[in-house]
């Protein structure tokens, strides 16, 4: 019995095949915020509630996480975003004369 093309004719009947393509997630970027001996406390939460958009208590709870621990993640997000966020902060830090320091590492 002939098939018409496209039809199936000539496969095995009840196999179907299929092609699936496997999209990887592209890679998370943990941002952290690093601790210095100079840089206010008030001025981090404000850093923190400006550009991660945490809520004051947030902000505070982390703040101190970062002072007690020398570093804290913010945020994790994807490769431009962390970048964005990082140069954000240090431009911010750096025109109020901050020393505050900011970087990213891969998840």
């Amino acid at each position: 019995m002939a098939g018409r093309p496209g039809d199936g004719a000539g496969a095995t009947p009840g196999l179907r095949l299929e092609t699936r393509t496997r999209v990887q997630r592209p890679p998370l970027y943990k941002v952290l915020i690093l601790n210095d001996d100079y840089t206010p406390m008030e001025f981090v939460v404000h850093v923190l509630e400006r550009f991660f958009g945490m809520s004051h208590a947030q902000a505070f709870e982390l703040m101190l996480t970062v002072h007690k621990s020398g570093l804290a993640v913010v945020g994790v997000f994807s490769r431009e975003i962390a970048e964005t966020k990082v140069a954000q902060v240090m431009d911010f830090a750096q025109r109020h004369q901050h020393p505050l320091q900011c970087t990213m590492e891969k998840e």
